[in-house]
């Protein structure tokens, strides 16, 4: 792995980083590639690789119950990799850390779990109303069996949540509040200490989504004093396929298991059955073994850059890349709030976003286009969707004037001719 030190300008190396990432170095269309698709996902440093590769050739087996010494060798790296997660997000206990597919997972298994249990008839949650769909329709399914409503938190139309309208809203039937840390479809980054507190201080358990947060943020769940906050490895250079719920331990030891099988039971009999303890009353089956050991690499990736040089270095490239979207004509933020971080998200007149996604696809540069599964917000904004570039600390100023010259030629075929 390369020594990510900050350079002798204290600015962050993303050249050198750059050289930790073997998919950054390949041409697309002829042209040589510039990644901005980073709230889709990250792309995965040769360490991540790396792992998923020993993993397979040097440890396979199935964790936990094995009395050979290859199980020995996957269980140990398998719940290091726990302990990992726990350490980079303060965690007071790894038990606390559930592996699960994705942040949509977690969503979901709180949902069914902490809400089968906990909610009623009357009762209410709220939900920002630029949260990605994943934060919106698991509580819609549970709202509908438990006769709960789900309400969207006003956010006005630079993308900041209103607060004083989110207090206002605040009573003792509301049980769950749901927000995403950052905005996929905006980049706001939402005053989520502020919504907790606020939360529980009207009696209510509050979730934050953190896929978008945990690749630009450095997160403390302690000093948030979230109940939950969930999170995806494939956004923070891990692999796909697995995913983090974070709970305190009061709501996870009371809430129900979400699936029935192996590993999350104590013991089994037609009598009746009895679950095992934290965490793996909430882990079914066999899990993705390869993807959890490569997630603790993901994290000694992280954890072995200066952070707060990449936080630094990922706000001059947003603070660029709107200075130059402000001085081409034709081109329209949208999402302007105060805080933001990652994401340029943007309209260009006269064209459709796909139809200017495909041109700079065309050009070497890949971006994502529609309405990023953040719907409610974009009809809110009246408009389809947007073209959105999103960065990353191995992103470079010069990706992101390749950026400008590709949107110019998009521009000069679609509008001009």
């Amino acid at each position: 792995m390369t020594d990510l030190a900050v350079d002798t300008h204290n600015t962050f190396n993303a050249e050198q980083v750059r050289q930790d990432f073997p998919i950054l170095h390949q041409e697309v269309h002829g042209k040589p590639l510039v990644y901005l698709d980073n709230a889709a996902t990250t792309q995965k440093p040769e360490a991540v690789i790396q792992a998923i590769v020993d993993y397979y050739r040097q440890d396979n087996s199935n964790v936990h119950r094995g009395a050979h010494t290859l199980a020995e060798r996957a269980t140990e790296k398998f719940e290091n990799a726990r302990v990992k997660v726990a350490g980079l997000i303060n965690a007071p206990e790894a038990r606390q850390v559930i592996w699960t597919r994705g942040t949509s997972e977690s969503i979901n298994l709180i949902a069914a779990s902490w809400g089968r249990s906990q909610l009623k008839e009357g009762d209410r949650i709220l939900v920002s109303a630029m949260e990605h769909h994943s934060n919106i329709v698991p509580w819609q399914m549970i709202a509908a069996q438990m006769g709960a409503t789900v309400e969207p938190i006003p956010v006005d139309n630079t993308g900041s949540i209103d607060l004083a309208a989110f207090e206002a809203m605040l009573d003792d039937s509301v049980r769950m509040v749901a927000c995403g840390h950052v905005s996929n479809a905006l980049g706001s980054v939402n005053p989520v200490e502020q919504i907790i507190r606020l939360a529980h201080a009207a009696g209510a358990v509050c979730l934050i989504d953190g896929a978008q947060a945990m690749s630009h943020l450095q997160v403390d769940v302690q000093a948030l004093d979230c109940d939950f906050y969930v999170f995806s490895a494939h956004k923070m250079f891990g692999p796909t396929g697995v995913g983090v719920l974070y709970g305190k331990v009061e709501l996870l030891e009371t809430m129900p298991p979400y699936q029935g099988g192996g590993e999350m039971i104590e013991t089994v009999s037609f009598a009746g059955t009895t679950y095992n303890q934290l965490p793996y009353k909430f882990e079914a089956g066999t899990p993705d073994i390869a993807g959890v050991i490569a997630l603790g690499a993901a994290v000694d990736y992280l954890q072995s850059i200066d952070r707060d040089a990449a936080e630094r270095h990922e706000r001059d490239l947003l603070e660029y890349a709107e200075a130059k979207a402000r001085a081409m004509p034709g081109i329209t933020l949208v999402g302007t709030a105060a805080e933001r971080t990652g994401v340029l998200s943007f309209l260009m007149d006269g064209t459709h976003p796909h139809d200017v996604g495909m041109l700079l696809d065309q050009q070497g540069v890949a971006v994502r286009t529609g309405n990023h599964c953040a719907q409610p917000i974009m009809d809110q904004l009246g408009i389809p969707g947007t073209v959105r570039a999103s960065f990353c600390f191995y992103n470079t100023r010069a990706d992101i004037d390749r950026l400008f010259e590709a949107l110019a030629k998009a521009k000069q075929f679609l509008v001009e001719e």
